[in-house]
């Protein structure tokens, strides 16, 4: 009689889009997309209940694991574990097509753009973009000019923030060219998802992500000084306090590389040198997830106790590869964003595949007025702040904020920058035993070597409060795994070829291996 019970309760059943907001998994009217309907059909046929233990296997299986990360803002202190949704995010093989042309193509631009600003400032005379909003932001780093890194590759690993308006159009966001996070949770997310779903990966053309370590490892390598068929890379991290410390040693155990902090690294003659049990050995290739401020002390700040002394040095004369390089800030800086377009057309002589959200920045007189008479409806950004801190979303908030935050724009305009508010798009999220409309964004990530490679997926973050637009983690933001579906019967060989291998510890399929 209970298990009758649990398959006569659809979870889907009561599940009402928001109006005006385009939805991931169903059409306006309530019905599947047509091309996610068979996905739809398969989660249906759990029921209610057995939706509900699989969640809760998968949050036990999130909290063995050790999947966590930190929130500095928190006075508790300690690690977090990710909340994660059982209801995956689809994207058709279609719409990725488009995304994954669009995302080369801009990663593309940006990198030109670093080459340039750090060299010729060719953009910059031709006043494409203004010469004193790229040499007056604070990710521009004067210290590294003239230094070009190994093939001119600046950004190694790309993650480009997406969202989709209320016509299901993606809109670039934010670029993240320094120190980008998430993607651990992208494959954590997929391998828990395949224990508790796995009748679901056996049916869908879901494209693997598995092979994002070994892609990363070998655009790493393609980059490395030419001393060798088995160059040395590391992943140097700031240490256990970092809140993405989770991260670095899933990447480093994964990609089967060391994780240093500094303290492990030393610089000889310009050449830098892990200490190992058997003495020095030379490293080519530093994966490096610590902030340019503190990575070389003899050139940034000289209290920095988490970077390397002369690590500049030996980049400079090419003796060691850092991914990402030094400097990127000055492409991902809010305020340079509004240019990237301009960028796409001046390098490439193209026009952008992805559209961006329409953004005013309040160093420029005309679009700090407007602002300043739209504060209420529009969403408000500092340019050197992330994680969800730093904002104002003018709909819902006080006057009390809006005050405060008209005092910040007049004081400090160079400091941000707004853009209206974009109704983001929402996913079935399975909350409290029932499947709720939540809002979402995606974090691709992009890697470049010789050549570029876009991961098939990224990272799907939501809202997890209702009626909020805001997604991060260290606002109380969860995460979804993010299914791109193949485009024929191949790609579904080729997931179960390249995802059957990590598979081999998988526990035995729970409950009627659904």
């Amino acid at each position: 009689m209970a298990q009758a019970e649990e398959v006569k309760v659809p979870i889907f059943s009561n599940y009402e889009p928001l109006p005006g907001a385009h939805d991931e998994l169903f059409e306006a009217r309530g019905e599947p997309w047509p091309s996610i309907a068979p996905i739809i059909g398969g989660l249906e046929s759990l029921g209610a209940a057995r939706m509900e233990r699989r969640q809760r296997l998968a949050d036990n299986t999130f909290l063995k694991g050790g999947v966590t990360f930190s929130v500095y803002s928190d006075n508790r202190g300690g690690e977090r574990i990710f909340p994660f949704d059982l209801v995956p995010r689809v994207v058709t093989a279609d719409d990725w097509e488009l995304v994954e042309r669009g995302l080369l193509q801009r990663v593309t631009a940006l990198n030109h753009f670093l080459g340039d600003v750090y060299g010729e400032g060719r953009i910059l005379k031709e006043k494409v973009v203004p010469a004193e909003l790229v040499h007056g932001g604070t990710g521009y780093l004067k210290q590294v000019h003239g230094i070009r890194p190994r093939d001119g590759v600046y950004v190694q690993i790309a993650g480009i923030d997406l969202v989709r308006d209320g016509k299901g159009r993606f809109l670039v966001l934010e670029d993240n060219l320094r120190c980008p996070s998430g993607v651990s949770y992208v494959l954590s997310n997929r391998n828990v998802l395949k224990k508790v779903l796995p009748k679901m990966f056996r049916t869908a053309t879901v494209r693997s992500v598995d092979e994002y370590p070994t892609r990363l490892r070998e655009r790493l390598s393609e980059l490395a000084p030419p001393r060798g068929d088995s160059p040395r890379v590391v992943v140097l991290t700031p240490g256990a306090f970092n809140s993405a410390y989770f991260e670095h040693g899933f990447l480093a155990r994964r990609m089967g590389v060391d994780l240093v902090q500094a303290s492990d690294l030393f610089v000889h003659d310009d050449r830098v040198y892990v200490k190992t049990t058997r003495g020095p050995e030379p490293v080519d290739v530093i994966y490096r997830r610590i902030d340019d401020e503190f990575i070389d002390p003899e050139v940034f700040r000289p209290d920095s106790l988490l970077g390397v002394p002369g690590l500049v040095r030996a980049y400079a004369k090419g003796n060691v590869t850092l991914a990402n390089a030094i400097g990127n800030g000055v492409a991902d800086d809010k305020a340079v964003y509004p240019y990237v377009p301009d960028m796409i057309r001046f390098y490439l002589s193209e026009e952008p595949i992805l559209g961006q959200v329409e953004t005013f920045f309040c160093g420029e007189a005309s679009h700090r007025s407007h602002v300043l008479e739209n504060l209420s409806k529009m969403v408000v950004k500092a340019v050197d702040a992330s994680g969800g801190y730093g904002m104002l979303i003018g709909p819902r908030s006080t006057a009390e904020q809006i005050s405060e935050f008209r005092e910040r724009i007049t004081n400090k305009p160079r400091g941000y920058i707004a853009q209206p508010v974009v109704e983001l798009s929402t996913c079935p999220t399975w909350l409290d035993g029932k499947a709720r409309p939540r809002r979402v964004d995606l974090r691709p990530f992009i890697l470049t070597g010789k050549s570029s490679w876009v991961l098939p997926g990224g990272l799907t973050r939501v809202a997890l409060v209702e009626g909020s637009y805001v997604v991060n983690s260290s606002q109380g933001g969860g995460s979804k795994d993010t299914w791109v579906l193949g485009h024929h019967a191949d790609d579904a060989s080729s997931k179960h070829r390249i995802e059957s291998a990590p598979l081999a510890s998988r526990p035995s399929p729970p409950e009627g291996d659904q």
